[in-house]
């Protein structure tokens, strides 16, 4: 694990980020597996999006999510702290026009936040990205002021039991009365400190990021102190007729018991007095 300060960690992440840009979006493009199968799919049930909806997505990344979502009707504000994101964001077509403005936006800025608009948002989302902010309190305080009272907010991110960066993923064969099998399992060493560590979410990706783990306890915690309540959380796994990754160890069907994405809603209630 790292020891770096905050401001140290959030820059280094900044700079990786951008330099990333292009190759991760050049991979991701439009979604992969784990947009299509885990997290989309419950991000579009748990949103109930109607059309004109005000959304803000939050570390938007190359601004996938935010299509999909204008292309439902959304007005959508997208805003991500790497310039080289938005810069891919907005050189992808536009599925509707004029429904999505991208703005380069550090989410740990609260002040920055609020400038978009107190009580101005019927939602907002945040997918696979809490993990890579150094602080999220900033970003929850915001969200409690920025949304309307009880509109949502939904995030998803690596599960952090299952699959942080003090998990291994492992197979081992088994003698099961003659009969060999393979088992695959996931072997955690640590959760509940709050850590920081490098890691890559592209194999070959030109530098590594910096993961921020957080217990669950952590990460809802500073939702509730801003004034949220919890009314849905999904655990996603891939399905086990899911087809095989491209490695003997990828998430998918071999590891159909053990989810590596969370999704969960929350409200905001107004600003806790």
């Amino acid at each position: 694990m790292l020891d770096l300060s905050l401001r140290d960690a959030h820059e280094e992440t900044r700079g990786a980020w951008n330099a990333n840009a292009g190759y991760w979006d050049d991979r991701m493009g439009e979604g992969n597996d784990f947009v299509e199968t885990l997290i989309w799919p419950a991000l579009r049930q748990m949103l109930d999006l109607h059309s004109g909806a005000r959304v803000l997505d939050v570390a938007c990344g190359n601004g996938l999510y935010a299509r999909r979502l204008a292309a439902a009707g959304a007005e959508v504000i997208a805003v991500d702290f790497a310039a080289e994101m938005i810069a891919r964001a907005r050189a992808h077509p536009v599925p509707a026009p004029g429904r999505i403005m991208y703005q380069v936006l550090d989410a740990t800025d609260e002040a920055a936040l609020l400038a978009l608009g107190e009580r101005s948002f019927d939602a907002a989302i945040c997918m696979m990205a809490l993990f890579d902010m150094a602080e999220i309190t900033p970003l929850m305080r915001a969200l409690g002021r920025l949304l309307r009272v009880g509109a949502p907010f939904i995030f998803s991110l690596m599960h952090p039991c299952f699959n942080n960066p003090h998990i291994a993923q492992v197979a081992e064969q088994v003698d099961r009365g003659g009969e060999i099998v393979t088992t695959y399992a996931v072997k955690v060493s640590g959760y509940m400190t709050p850590s920081i560590a490098r890691g890559a979410a592209m194999r070959g990706q030109p530098k590594p990021q910096v993961y921020f783990h957080r217990p669950l306890q952590t990460v809802l915690g500073a939702g509730f102190a801003a004034g949220f309540v919890l009314d849905a959380l999904e655990e996603r796994a891939f399905p086990a007729d899911h087809p095989a990754g491209r490695y003997p160890l990828s998430w998918g069907a071999n590891f159909s018991e053990i989810p590596p994405v969370l999704v969960a809603r929350m409200r905001a209630q107004g600003t806790p007095v």
